[in-house]
């Protein structure tokens, strides 16, 4: 490498003059943004359902292959319609010039009508200004309200911030808590891979519970306290447990014994619970209905009651919603000083505000119409007819998986997806590793290749060691759902033939 040459000292007033060069080669070697120069925890981030099997996905598409995307919960993507009364009231808010014009009344229905000029007196100027920080006080009542019903216990408004999708919510609460790396948070795995990546980024500590398959994805309170007593002698404080109710990927619905589980060793080990509880609407059983943390808590009465420090979150993508990308969210908060509430309400003032369409489809989804309402019929009608079909796809699914060779799958008692293990035979794992690739992921890129179903690595997501799965939506149209089986099975059968020795290697 060239050396710069010798500063010229000069004797006027101590001045030393460096020549050009030498800033040149500094700067030049020293951008903020190079790679090597990013902050370190950026690059440790990992967010695997969008990562080398969707990268390889958008390619094969740009090159005219059809491309299933099975990889993310995005229903609309995959055919889903929207529902009807939603759209109508934030078309009128999006364009209020509409309200005035005598014919209004021939398109729209009366009742979409009232509640767009509900909303619009509920903002300061229109969807295109500000809201609080928080979001509109008129819709977090509304929220309040919905948790009240369903619940059975008051809700505040104060206490409840309107966000960016559910994901966001999560980022602030997570950045609230994560001092340094030393602080752990209990995460279910397999998980979702925003707490992982958000944990990541903040540069703190995943502690991971691992969900025990053969028990349809149960919770297992002993494995839970090994896992803080192990986190514990390494340094790590415990700070805060996630749970995914429904399970993503797992989609396993956690009854009311292991929710008061829960709790009671939150309330033991002093850690906040983050209650994700986006999928509350995507049940496809009877035995175990959606329950929330917040009415356990509540029903299980002081010192729990009052102690328990709960964040929960919801949101508009998920559900018979599906509406991903109007990014609309809450998060509520019981038993969180106010001193912290006021730290939170000043750290999401920085954004200045959510979006102000998210927060009208957050409201009108915990207010949807009622009986007797002009829209009441069609949205019960749209509402229960994907719900339906969601139900049949999910057992379409895992029967069809249950049907490979190789392959074990648990119903998808909720949420919007397959977790089906791959028991990948040793030939197999040995071409993957040739390959340069983790074994499940070399598997779902064969899968993608030959089919076009892109999926999700179970290694995305966390899982026991030697232990394979993938995860895929349920969302495919359900007259397509078939023929993607087929799809499956045949790669599949084909896959295991290939690299299955026959020498007395049998299914699990």
């Amino acid at each position: 490498m060239l050396q710069p040459k010798t500063p010229n000292h000069s004797t006027e007033g101590n001045k030393v003059d460096y020549p050009v060069s030498l800033f040149t080669n500094f700067i030049m070697s020293s951008k903020s943004l190079d790679y090597e120069n990013l902050n370190e925890n950026v690059k440790k981030c990992q967010y695997a359902v969008r990562g080398e099997l969707y990268l390889r996905a958008s390619e094969l598409q740009k090159e005219g292959k059809k491309i299933i995307f099975t990889n993310v919960g995005n229903p609309h993507a995959l055919g889903q319609k929207p529902l009807t009364f939603p759209r109508q009231v934030v078309a009128l808010c999006q364009a209020p010039f509409l309200l005035d014009d005598p014919n209004v009344g021939l398109v729209f229905p009366a009742d979409a009508i009232a509640r767009a000029k509900h909303y619009l007196t509920l903002t300061s100027g229109g969807l295109g200004a500000y809201s609080d920080s928080r979001g509109l006080p008129g819709v977090r009542k509304e929220v309040a309200e919905f948790i009240e019903r369903r619940d059975g216990y008051p809700s505040d408004p104060e206490l409840i911030f309107l966000t960016d999708g559910a994901s966001k919510g999560v980022m602030q609460i997570l950045n609230a808590i994560i001092r340094n790396a030393s602080d752990g948070i209990l995460v279910p795995v397999p998980q979702y891979p925003l707490y992982s990546a958000t944990i990541s980024l903040l540069g703190g500590s995943l502690v991971p519970y691992y969900l025990e398959e053969t028990a349809n994805w149960g919770l297992d309170i002993v494995n839970l306290r090994q896992s803080v007593a192990k986190a514990r002698s390494q340094g790590i404080t415990v700070r805060a447990m996630v749970i995914i109710n429904p399970g993503n990927p797992t989609g396993q619905c956690l009854s009311e014994a292991n929710l008061k589980e829960i709790i009671t060793f939150c309330y033991q080990n002093n850690v906040v619970l983050l209650g994700d509880e986006v999928y509350q609407q995507n049940i496809y059983q009877d035995e175990r209905p959606f329950i929330s943390a917040r009415k356990v808590l509540m029903d299980m009465g002081p010192p729990m009651s009052k102690e328990v420090e709960l964040v929960s979150f919801h949101t508009v993508s998920k559900g018979y919603w599906g509406e991903c990308g109007q990014r609309g969210g809450y998060f509520e908060m019981t038993n969180i000083s106010p001193k912290t509430v006021e730290e939170i309400y000043k750290v999401a003032s920085i954004s200045l505000s959510p979006n102000v369409p998210g927060q009208i489809f957050m409201g009108l989804m915990v207010n949807p119409p009622k009986p007797g309402d002009i829209s009441y019929d069609r949205y019960v009608r749209e509402s229960k007819g994907i719900l339906e079909s969601l139900r049949r796809r999910a057992q379409i699914m895992t029967d069809g998986f249950n049907s490979c060779r190789n392959v074990v799958c648990n119903f998808t008692e909720g949420a919007m997806y397959s977790f089906p293990q791959i028991r990948l035979p040793p030939k197999a794992i040995e071409a993957a590793k040739s390959a340069g690739k983790v074994p499940d992921v070399y598997y779902c890129l064969k899968l993608l290749e030959a089919t076009g179903i892109s999926t999700v690595p179970g290694s995305g997501f966390g899982q026991k060691e030697g232990v394979f799965h993938l995860r895929t939506t349920i969302l495919p149209a359900e007259e397509d759902m078939p023929a993607i089986m087929d799809s499956f099975k045949k790669f599949n059968d084909e896959f295991m033939e290939q690299y299955e020795d026959h020498k007395g290697y049998s299914r699990m």
